[in-house]
């Protein structure tokens, strides 16, 4: 049975089982550092193709290269990130454990931080060149490999939702622009206006950006998720806003299917982060399913190959989160660092958010 999660737990590195509907204590006996005997797995070590974990049943990412250096993250901001991924995986634990879908799962997840202005999707997008706003998101299944998309939408709150309508409700995969704005307000998604989307802290990344031209990616980061329910069906999804100071128009990978998001119950199911234009033309998640399908790869294995022997050579980093049928969970990356959580079938979860809990796999 997939427990419900509940309740706040420490500010480290924590591999935790929280009782259904139970609170726990700041910290207790079912607390354990990510690295403790009791964790599911220790994170991959640099320079090798290794599962971080087994027997997930779903996995989240707020982003590659996004990672926080602890030395420079107060008790407030690491506890605010923690419980951004812990929200997330106990938004779609929850539907697994009432046996729900992974399509579902992996949408509730996704909703969540897209809510969260610390992530790169939803309220947290960054700005455009021109000082707007435009989102990307994709979701698949992996039973029939149906997918939707949305592309440089305007004015969707959750644009995971709306790439899932599209799934759903037509006979397409991928809309963009203004048409896939109206289609989500067709199909009952209130629409908000530019100024949701505004922070403070993106405003400040756009004019670092504008002031020097020379910092490149000022930000990046995407968020995704990835997942197994009860009948073994794989889902995967992924929701940004994009790079800071990107032209207006510029689509990236996470609405592209087999470069951002991919899913097949045979093989795995993957989201992934990093330099948009590289995971497009390295066709980056649908090159892992490959992998395992026509080379017979594990999907640790695969995801290193496609991660971090191959996207480096096209010029660019990043990172994906991978899972397979039965459980086996990686999130190779060649940035630095990469913000992830996972949820077991028992109901352990783990949040990584400092760059020394995930280095990078070269």
């Amino acid at each position: 049975m997939f427990a419900a999660l509940a309740g706040a737990t420490t500010l480290a590195a924590v591999l935790v089982a929280v009782p259904r509907d139970g609170g726990g204590s700041p910290s207790g006996p079912g607390d354990a550092s990510a690295g403790s005997p009791a964790a599911a797995a220790a994170p991959a070590p640099a320079g090798r193709a290794k599962p971080d974990a087994r027997d997930v049943v779903l996995a989240v990412h707020g982003g590659a290269g996004t990672a926080l250096k602890r030395e420079e993250t107060s008790p407030q901001k690491e506890k605010a990130y923690r419980d951004g991924l812990r929200r997330a995986l106990r938004a779609g634990g929850r539907v697994l454990d009432a046996g729900g879908s992974s399509t579902e799962a992996v949408e509730k997840a996704v909703r969540v931080l897209e809510d969260d202005p610390l992530f790169n999707a939803g309220k947290g997008a960054v700005f455009t060149a021109d000082a707007g706003h435009e989102l990307d998101a994709s979701i698949m299944r992996g039973s029939d490999m149906k997918a939707g998309a949305v592309a440089g939408v305007k004015h969707v709150r959750n644009p995971v939702t709306a790439a899932r309508l599209v799934m759903k409700e037509t006979r397409h995969v991928l809309l963009a622009g203004q048409g896939a704005d109206d289609f989500a307000a067709q199909q009952g998604l209130k629409p908000v206006t530019q100024d949701y989307f505004w922070t403070q802290r993106r405003w400040d990344q756009l004019m670092e950006a504008k002031g020097d031209k020379s910092v490149k990616d000022v930000t990046k980061g995407t968020v995704g998720a990835v997942a197994r329910d009860k009948k073994r069906n794989l889902a995967a999804a992924t929701s940004t806003g994009g790079l800071t100071d990107k032209m207006a128009g510029r689509v990236g990978d996470s609405p592209v299917v087999g470069a951002g998001t991919y899913a097949k119950n045979s093989t795995v199911a993957a989201s992934a982060t990093g330099q948009g234009e590289v995971f497009i033309r390295g066709a980056a998640t649908a090159t892992i399913s490959a992998l395992m399908e026509f080379e017979r790869k594990d999907v640790a294995s695969a995801a290193y190959e496609v991660l971090i022997r191959r996207l480096p050579k096209l010029g660019g980093d990043g990172g994906v989160i991978a899972l397979d049928r039965d459980g086996t969970f990686d999130a190779p990356h060649s940035s630095e660092g990469m913000l992830t959580g996972h949820l077991t079938r028992d109901g352990e979860l783990v949040t990584r958010i400092f760059a020394d809990e995930s280095p990078p796999n070269r």
